[in-house]
């Protein structure tokens, strides 16, 4: 984020939007890349990159021709898609001061809900796309809900998500009566779980989220407002933004990701069920902050939340070739956790200290 100096603010009297929330931004998310260019973004993201190395040397030490085969490696590249998508959406929520622990329940509820309508008795006359809206629609919906009543109804984020996770749950158990819901319209099938070019359209559509995520943060104005709202909302505030509004986009913009990421999850399991993204919430969250965006908000990066996604993804195959336990996996899960936020807490001291 450039910062403007004050012989160019005399020069403009009236400074637009974008100049304005550049300031704002600049309140709390000081660039020290100058100083030490490790310290940035590239620093982190080599750090990524070394930490994924390492468990992918671990998985073929331990697991061996089971680890490093091709079919392995497309299998955790179509569990990363899911998660991944999941996790960009979740990167806007964490930088603009938010949290969101509802989405892997709007997975179940949009692929739930899509499922049941395509399993109706004139199912074969319907047209893919018609699952993919439904999907969305609904992953939008429950995004908007939570950001009504976390911005304008002023309900604490947590609370709000907590409770949509239960109902968003709770639903999608009482639309699929507790049953599976297989999917009935080859045509979304077909178009789900083919590759292009050698590699599953499920994977494309997490790198086509991916890119469309890091224009958003790093190259518009809803970007720079994300930053600004999360680092400093009265700063943010009083630079122009509307802060109420902007949040409530913020999570919409994460149920639409949960939406994307049922339509995803029908393609992969090609049945709806109410268990769908299980705790996806929670990996999700892991993914983002390993990747190094700010629990705090006022920092994100999608670059390292991709990097986490495939740290995480990596590992749970790593764990799984291996025979180990779901709760054994959640145990490790939470260490790294804790680990992350606890990195962040220190670096983020030292780097005050050196100012």
């Amino acid at each position: 984020m450039s910062e403007h100096g004050t012989s160019a603010s005399a020069r403009v009297p009236a400074a637009d939007e974008s100049s304005r929330v550049e300031k704002a931004g600049s309140v709390t998310a000081v660039d020290r890349r100058a100083r030490n260019p490790l310290r940035g973004a590239a620093g982190r993201n080599l750090g990524l990159v070394i930490a994924l190395v390492l468990v992918c040397v671990v998985g073929v030490v331990t697991a061996g021709d089971r680890f490093a085969s091709i079919d392995n490696l497309m299998t955790i590249l179509r569990l990363a898609a899911v998660l991944g998508v999941l996790s960009i959406g979740m990167t806007f929520v964490i930088t603009g001061g938010g949290i969101d622990l509802s989405v892997g329940s709007v997975v179940g509820l949009s692929s739930v809900w899509a499922s049941t309508l395509a399993t109706q008795a004139m199912a074969d006359d319907f047209h893919w796309s018609v699952i993919v809206v439904t999907a969305l629609a609904v992953g939008l919906g429950a995004g908007l809900v939570n950001g009504v009543l976390i911005a304008y109804g002023k309900v604490v984020a947590f609370i709000a998500t907590l409770a949509m996770m239960v109902a968003a749950r709770g639903l999608a158990e009482m639309i699929a009566n507790r049953q599976t819901q297989v999917v009935r319209v080859q045509s979304f099938l077909d178009v789900m779980r083919q590759d292009v070019l050698g590699v599953p359209v499920l994977v494309w559509i997490f790198a086509v989220v991916a890119v469309v995520g890091w224009v958003l943060l790093n190259r518009t104005t809803f970007g720079r407002r994300t930053v600004a709202v999360g680092g400093n909302p009265e700063a943010a505030r009083l630079a122009g933004i509307d802060v109420r509004r902007h949040t409530m986009y913020l999570y919409a913009l994460a149920g639409l990701a949960a939406g994307i990421g049922g339509v995803m999850m029908l393609g992969r399991t090609t049945a709806g069920s109410s268990t769908n993204g299980l705790y996806y919430e929670l990996d999700a969250i892991a993914a983002v902050v390993v990747g190094g965006t700010l629990l705090a908000g006022g920092r994100g990066t999608i670059v390292g939340t991709v990097l986490g996604v495939l740290i995480f993804t990596t590992l749970t195959n790593v764990f799984t070739q291996n025979n180990l336990s779901i709760s054994a996996q959640a145990v490790a899960k939470g260490v790294i956790i804790v680990v992350a936020v606890i990195l962040q807490q220190r670096i983020a001291e030292r780097s005050r200290s050196v100012t």
